[in-house]
């Protein structure tokens, strides 16, 4: 019996540029997860500091 040929997959170098589209999607989609933490930790300190100007919070513990 002869020997069928096998087609075998050749192996590719990495895409330069679809690994540069790669990472950038990533770190877009991290960035903007990243940058709404950051909006929204701002949103408490201002309204922390605003209660705070108002009176209606304190920073000192009274003593009884």
């Amino acid at each position: 019996m002869a020997a069928g040929k096998v087609a075998h997959v050749t192996l590719k170098g990495p895409s330069v540029v679809k690994e540069i589209l790669t990472a950038m999607g990533v770190a877009l989609f991290a960035g903007s997860f990243w940058k709404m933490h950051q909006w929204n930790e701002q949103r408490k300190v201002r309204a922390f500091y605003d209660l705070l100007e108002k009176g209606e919070i304190g920073v000192v513990v009274d003593e009884e």
